[in-house]
């Protein structure tokens, strides 16, 4: 009698205990930092603070930061001799364009989408901002719902939802030609931007330590649990990379202890042409190496230029 009461109660422990982490597991997948993002331009001269709206009613902030390549300014018109009769031109043959009209003047031009991991907000990716912008690159940098002091609360078809909306608020840019967008995403955010790849191709898509499924990812960090069952954002990657068109660019670290590389390998093998692997040797998932380091500045420059039309 008193072993099956303690069968019960061990049984009703471990039933509390697995509802508790349905219940609560997004709290454990999805790091917002606290606090206020400060303003664009105190961290990155020239970028503007910008918001969106996303399909189901959430306004989201983000950081438009602008290519350090800045296009060609229009010829200004030459002074000339107007026919008697004719209306008198506003100023010293200067064209005085209306309100509007300057926009119509800009030279579109690339632009990075870049998809935040699970951890932080756009603040942490300044430095990688203005690495991309010394290319020439314009570049978004986002935060998806429940981080940054935004609205609602991540979840897997939410952050598709917010990765869809700062695409098309990107591409709308007038700075931006949207024939030239690429896609970066780092861990997590290399589920959220290989889904928008799937579903409205890019230039070119850069994976940071991505990973072939967040089921995987779990069972390597929680053996003790029935991760694939108790999971409800599964982030399948493997089972979508099979459709990708775009270029691929893979950029693991050797010593990846969150996301190991043999993980991103798994993805890239599953990946069409073309495609490219770097492993970092010696980085590990948070370090500067995979954030904005040297070299992989170097290797993101490399295989941008590579892609007919996008850089150079």
């Amino acid at each position: 009698m008193r072993a099956g009461v303690i069968l019960l109660v061990v049984a009703a422990v471990l039933a509390a205990s697995l509802g508790l982490l349905w219940a609560f597991q997004r709290r454990l997948i999805y790091l917002p930092s606290p606090g206020p993002v400060p303003p664009a331009a105190s961290v990155l001269p020239g970028a503007e603070d910008v918001s969106f709206e996303t399909a189901d009613g959430l306004r989201l902030q983000g950081w438009f930061v602008p290519g350090a390549v800045d296009s060609p300014a229009p010829p200004r018109p030459r002074s000339v001799t107007l026919p008697e009769g004719a209306p008198p031109q506003v100023g010293e043959g200067e064209a005085h364009p209306k309100v509007g009209e300057g926009e119509a003047h800009l030279n579109p031009g690339p632009a990075v989408l870049v998809c935040n991991g699970n951890g932080g907000d756009r603040s942490m990716r300044a430095a990688l901002a203005a690495a991309l912008s010394r290319m020439g690159l314009a570049v978004l940098l986002f935060d998806y719902r429940g981080y940054g002091g935004n609205p609602g609360s991540p979840s897997e078809e939410g952050l598709a939802d917010d990765a869809r909306a700062a695409l098309a608020y990107l591409a709308g840019r007038p700075e931006v030609d949207p024939g030239r967008v690429a896609y970066l995403g780092e861990s997590l955010g290399a589920a959220v931007a290989l889904r928008l790849a799937v579903e409205r191709p890019p230039a070119a898509l850069v994976l940071r330590s991505p990973f072939a499924s967040l089921a995987e990812v779990g069972r390597r960090h929680y053996p003790f649990l029935p991760v694939s069952l108790l999971l409800r954002d599964r982030y399948d990657s493997a089972a979508l990379v099979g459709r990708l068109t775009a270029p691929l660019l893979v950029v693991a670290g050797s010593r990846d202890r969150i996301v190991p590389a043999s993980h991103s390998r798994r993805l890239f093998a599953a990946a069409p042409e073309p495609k490219r692997l770097v492993v970092l040797d010696g980085a590990d998932h948070n370090d500067h190496d995979l954030h904005a380091g040297p070299r992989l500045v170097g290797e993101l420059r490399a295989f941008l230029t590579g892609v007919g039309g996008l850089l150079g």
